[in-house]
């Protein structure tokens, strides 16, 4: 009765989700750098290629909030029904980098010196670039700069009568299916149990064998690939024959019917690695609103895609 009752409170809190216009969600990876090192030395990195501290000390500390709107519900959109996304990617020391796209345009910042830092790729001074860079120039600063998608297509083959057509979305018909299958291997491999927590708050644990659960969800999935979008390619059961069978259990927050947080402990995955803590969290209602940012530079598409830089005296490596 428990399960039962649980399961179709989740189902209502997702169904609650789908009707919306506008979905906004932060994702959150629960962890810390000596965990981080711990899973990296147990992928065995060659000499010279293991993560570096920089690297470790950001993704701990990484977060990433998404804002979708539609003109329709959430659950009957497909890629023509956005109206607008944003997108950010921040650290405890600042924001890294944010895209948004409204309407024909994409607007994009980054903190190209903190990231060219952390891969190990540092990026050229703005005033070392050329005259002809134009809004490069605010990229390099951090500045927004935007571009119009319908160029963007033009200039890299796609949506021309010569090149190839744009990638089709995922149909609301095709992502019923997907969700049905989903509920079915969920309702016979999750272990649900309910927990009140006051003040209209309630929270549901879910637990399952990782392997056992993702096998089956692929399973489930792998007859709608001919519907997916071109490119998606599904890892086989021979693929997951390796992968940790663990029980990983995930906590869903309810506040008066409505999914807030969803808390997932990973910590188990790792078998080995000496990993403290090691879990994903993500938070419902929380992103970035997409509105269109103030002074942004229009990025000249045809003298990116030509290589302005470069220039005489100047290698591919350069």
């Amino acid at each position: 009765m428990e399960q039962l009752s649980a399961g179709k409170k989740l189902d209502q809190a997702f169904e609650k989700l789908g009707k919306k216009n506008s979905l906004s969600f932060e994702l959150d990876l629960d962890t810390d750098v000596t965990s981080l090192k711990a899973l990296d030395a147990k992928s065995d990195p060659a000499p010279g290629d293991e993560i570096p501290d920089d690297a470790a000390k950001l993704i701990s500390g990484a977060k990433i909030t998404v804002t979708v709107q539609s003109k329709k519900p959430i659950e009957e959109s497909g890629e023509k029904d956005l109206v607008g996304m944003a997108m950010k990617i921040s650290s405890p020391d600042g924001d890294l980098a944010e895209y948004r796209v409204i309407g024909d345009n994409a607007y994009i910042r980054a903190d190209m010196d903190t990231i060219g830092k952390v891969t190990g790729n540092p990026v050229p001074a703005a005033t070392d670039l050329p005259p002809e860079a134009g809004a490069i120039r605010n990229v390099l600063e951090g500045k927004w700069v935007k571009f119009d998608t319908k160029e963007m297509q033009k200039a890299t083959g796609q949506g021309s009568e010569d090149g190839p057509e744009p990638s089709p979305s995922l149909d609301a018909k095709t992502q019923k299916k997907l969700v049905k299958a989903v509920r079915e291997v969920v309702a016979r491999r999750v272990h649900l149990k309910t927990a009140g927590g006051g003040d209209g708050t309630e929270h549901i644990t879910a637990t399952a064998p990782f392997r056992t659960l993702v096998t089956e969800l692929l399973g489930k999935i792998r007859p709608l690939v001919k519907d997916l979008p071109p490119g998606m390619e599904l890892p086989t059961d021979k693929d997951l024959k390796d992968a940790p069978n663990a029980k990983v259990t995930a906590d869903f927050t309810l506040k008066n019917g409505e999914l807030t947080e969803v808390d997932v402990d990973l910590a188990k995955l790792a078998e080995n690695a000496k990993v403290k803590k090691l879990g994903l969290t993500l938070r419902l209602g929380k992103g970035t609103r997409p509105t269109v940012p103030a002074g942004a530079k229009k990025l000249d598409l045809n003298a990116l895609m030509q290589g302005f830089f470069a220039g005489p005296g100047m290698s591919d490596e350069s």
